[in-house]
């Protein structure tokens, strides 16, 4: 096949396959709907656990993730509608032909008002073809825009996380080169924001436009825009093209805003609540976290009702549990944070380039986790109950500390299980109500 773009050869081929675009089009879209569909969930409950679990740059991630399927779902699904109108037009033009306003013997008002709405049926049918068929590359289009707001985010990070925040590089390097990398970025990305709200505004003014030239020239590698730059310089020189844009805007605004509204049925009773003596919130019991999308609270027991003298006890950890563990007592802070985001390819084990021996690896860890029975005590309503935790894997294949608690001497009926947290501020120590949970206690 000639693919010389000049050729009347590769010309013909394009027109050929752009009158039979519609059936890929169609293809296409099923096949991506529903695999949207498969993945949407799954995304969504993967976005919810790297929230759950304080996982900044996992939540990042998926919500990108979960952004661009809910447009591409949106989009598509309007392609197949409006595709489907006009095919169901182009079935009726075959039986009916054209529209005959005479025929409907309508007032002579609303005749020349309709025939100049409507104009012909066929102007109907080609509007629909030109509203499909830029609608399916907008889909696309506005993927890869996603795509470069997650290269340019996943940048940001990593010149935060291994050029400033690298100890091991001299201060002139962190600071001298990392900084002015995220001022010049931090800029370009509000200057090619603005250039592509205002349609491309930067690049005609002959003086604006050779300041501005660097930055696009960056910001064209880091979005990946080399991928798909004609498509926009298409739709933008393409004035249908600019309409349907910017009637999307809107929509998916008002999309957005319908999204966040819920129907409030009590002034005072809100199923979000954090557990108490008055409520009871599924996530601190283990019995009712059977669905993939619910995840644990502070401290999760069984089950709203106990049968057995001991209380299980489980406490998902939390990256601001090890923050807390090193403001309490900062000798076992090593010198190089190794939390975020790290690469799997490593010449060295990280432990060992911080600590001398296993023996002192061991015994940081025993000490990790004194800090954290030191810290962490129980009361059921006024009976103050102490336990040592061990680090577990639950059921869900989550990190934790698990313990169990004697409650052989507790009386049958309701009470309140208290997590109870000591803080270190400067020079005091300070006790803090950390959650409630209440339960019900009767005997076998």
């Amino acid at each position: 096949m000639n693919n010389d773009y000049k050729s009347p050869a590769f010309r013909k081929l394009l027109d050929s396959l752009q009158q039979q675009s519609w059936e890929l089009e169609l293809l296409i879209s099923g096949f991506a709907i529903f695999g949207l569909f498969t993945a949407y969930e799954p995304v969504k409950i993967e976005m919810v656990q790297a929230s759950n679990e304080q996982q900044i740059y996992s939540f990042v991630i998926y919500f990108l993730a979960l952004t661009a399927c809910s447009i591409l779902l949106f989009n598509l699904l309007l392609h197949v509608i409006l595709r489907g109108l006009w095919i169901g037009a182009l079935g009726l033009r075959y039986v009916s032909g054209d529209i005959e306003f005479d025929k409907l013997k309508y007032a002579d008002r609303f005749k020349k008002y309709l025939s100049k709405r409507i104009v012909s049926f066929d102007r109907y049918i080609g509007s629909l073809e030109n509203y499909c068929s830029i609608l399916f590359a907008v889909s696309f289009l506005l993927i890869f825009y996603v795509l470069a707001l997650t290269v340019v985010i996943i940048v940001l990070v990593l010149i935060a996380n291994f050029i400033i925040d690298n100890e091991s590089l001299p201060n002139w390097v962190s600071n001298g080169v990392g900084i002015p990398l995220m001022i010049f970025l931090g800029i370009g990305m509000l200057l090619t924001f603005f250039d592509f709200v205002t349609q491309g505004l930067l690049k005609r003014n002959k003086w604006v436009a050779r300041i501005y030239f660097p930055v696009y020239w960056v910001f064209s590698f880091l979005t990946l825009s080399f991928l798909y730059r004609p498509l926009v310089y298409n739709f933008l020189d393409n004035k249908f093209g600019k309409r349907l844009i910017l009637l999307l805007t809107p929509i998916y605004l008002l999309i957005l805003i319908v999204a966040s509204l819920e129907y409030k049925t009590s002034n005072y009773l809100d199923k979000d609540r954090d557990s108490s003596l008055q409520f009871a919130n599924k996530e601190n019991y283990l019995d009712l976290l059977t669905e993939d999308g619910n995840f644990p609270g502070e401290v999760v027991i069984p089950s709203k009702i106990i049968r057995t003298p001991y209380l299980p006890i489980f406490i998902p950890y939390k990256e601001n549990i090890e923050d807390r563990i090193f403001a309490y007592d900062s000798t076992i802070k090593p010198k190089k944070d190794l939390r975020g985001l790290t690469s799997g390819v490593n010449f060295s084990t990280s432990w060992e380039d911080q600590f001398d021996s296993r023996k002192q690896r061991d015994s940081i860890r025993n000490r990790y986790l004194e800090i954290f029975n030191e810290t962490h005590s129980f009361k059921i309503d006024t009976l103050k109950l102490d336990e040592d935790f061990i680090v577990t894997i639950s059921g869900k294949d989550q990190l934790g500390f698990e313990t169990n608690l004697n409650i052989r001497g507790i009386s049958e009926g309701k009470h309140i299980l208290k997590l109870i947290r000591l803080r270190k501020r400067k020079d005091t120590t300070q006790t803090l109500l950390e959650a409630q949970v209440p339960f019900w206690y009767y005997k076998e």
